[in-house]
């Protein structure tokens, strides 16, 4: 069983819609998660019991869970809608796990509810393994995400533009489902009393040391430096930075149409429904602080002189591109193999992103193999390399360094592909060898380490729904 504890299903009622999951026809396991469900205080053998495959599938209600569907609202391409929420998501509760960690338990897919406006509140296969294999693999990779429980098949099928497909339920599990929307909603409904909950919620939960409005946004603007630095050292785009899909626990959440780069290029877009790169690897950091900047305005009404806020909330988000600056020269300069980097950095890292741009040189594999003796092979312009090679053997680069940061697999678009249509034909072996490759990134592999070749690669991700 669960041990749940459900803190969110005790503010105020006007934040989400008592909701349980649409039963399916025929469930079956195709993958759970025993390591994450220790960590969580669940018995790793009930994970893989009828109980849970009923309870994972919605086809019945875990006992001590309180199910619901949260309201939010967000800016989707920079543009204010009010009427967001969970459309096909379903909150079990909560549990605190061995690690003292409180973490929701979350249905996604799991059928209609009063915030799916036109959707059918279902997930097809594709994109639950596709989420699965992603955050199981940024996880791995150190990154704050949302993570994986459980991936279902439900036997019933979902109608997308491509026709009918195989449906699934995914379990996902997220330090909480918070975003930035959730706050945009309270504010927007001017509903202070509601708004005060969720702010006293998230110091208790994420941010005990924080006492104020100013100082909880310093705390979250510092995590999304830290996690989009992260990002970008990883060649990850996310694909839909909607505010909301911007958790205020500072985890990446929300695997849409997200991928990794291969090729490296700074205008990289593969979201199809990102028509004019707003989302774009390069336009990262600025849509974080632009996102910060609409968390910081929800934040106002908890102000007792606004205007004052206002000049304080300012200098705050104003200060986020230094914080990023700061923390990207960090993660590159340690994929370099650079522990203490000083200003000076930037620019010899800047100039090897430069070689690779112009090169086309492949991102993963132009840092894993960046201390090879054949490293000069993984670009165009090899005396521009060996120009640059030579100013960074004089930094004395740490080779263990870049081997801890440096991964050799990645999920790699093609190979992500290539996995969902073989569970499309029911077969799920080439998913699971996938998912050991990317929960072990830093070994390498030779079925999963390669870039694609020219033919293999995918120029296009798109969203589930």
């Amino acid at each position: 069983m669960i041990p749940f504890d459900n803190s969110y299903a005790r503010l105020p009622a006007q934040m989400f819609t008592r909701q349980t999951a649409t039963p399916v026809r025929d469930p079956a396991f195709i993958v759970t998660n025993a390591p994450l469900a220790a960590t969580l205080g669940i018995d790793p053998a009930w994970l893989t019991s009828d109980a849970a495959l009923a309870g994972l599938s919605g086809n019945s209600v875990i006992a001590g869970s309180d199910p619901l569907a949260a309201a939010y609202a967000g800016h989707q391409f920079g543009n204010w809608n009010p009427g967001l929420g969970d459309g096909r998501a379903v909150l079990l509760g909560e549990v605190v796990g061995t690690d003292g960690i409180r973490r929701d338990i979350q249905l996604k897919g799991a059928g209609r509810t009063p915030y799916s406006r036109s959707g059918d509140g279902r997930a097809a296969l594709g994109p639950v393994l596709r989420e699965y294999l992603v955050s199981e693999a940024m996880y791995a990779l150190g990154v704050p995400t949302t993570r994986a429980l459980a991936a279902v098949t439900t036997g019933d099928t979902v109608l997308r533009e491509e026709g009918p497909l195989a449906g699934a339920i995914i379990t996902r599990i997220a330090q909480s489902h918070i975003r930035v929307g959730t706050f945009q909603l309270m504010a927007a409904r001017e509903d202070t009393a509601a708004l005060s909950a969720l702010f006293e919620q998230v110091l208790e939960r994420h941010y005990p040391d924080a006492d104020s409005p100013a100082a909880l946004l310093k705390a979250v603007t510092k995590r999304q430096a830290e996690l989009v630095a992260k990002w970008m050292s990883l060649g990850f785009i996310h694909g839909v930075m909607n505010t909301d899909n911007v958790s205020i626990a500072g985890e990446t959440i929300d695997y849409g149409p997200c991928a990794f780069m291969d090729v490296y290029h700074p205008e990289t877009v593969f979201s199809a429904i990102d028509q004019h790169g707003r989302y774009a690897y390069q336009n990262q950091p600025r849509i974080a602080v632009w996102n910060m900047a609409q968390f910081a305005t929800s934040l106002i009404p908890l102000m007792p002189d606004q205007d004052k806020a206002v000049e304080e909330f300012t200098a705050i988000i104003n200060a986020l591109p230094t914080h990023y600056d700061a923390e990207w020269l960090r993660v590159f300069a340690a994929k370099i193999g650079i522990a203490d980097p000083v200003e000076d950095d930037r620019a010899l890292i800047e100039d090897l992103l430069r070689i690779m741009q112009d090169g086309g040189s492949d991102f993963t594999v132009a840092f894993a193999y960046l201390n090879d003796k054949d490293a000069k092979d993984h670009f165009t312009d090899q005396a521009a390399f060996a120009t640059w090679q030579a100013a960074w053997r004089a930094r004395n680069p740490d080779a263990a360094l870049m081997a801890q940061v440096n991964p050799q697999i990645i999920p790699r678009n093609h190979q992500v592909e290539a996995a969902i249509k073989a569970g499309q034909d029911g077969d799920f072996a080439p998913f699971h060898r996938l998912l050991a490759a990317v929960t072990t990134p830093y070994v390498a592999d030779a079925e999963f380490s390669a870039a694609p070749t020219l033919d293999q690669t995918v120029r296009r991700t798109f969203c589930g729904t």
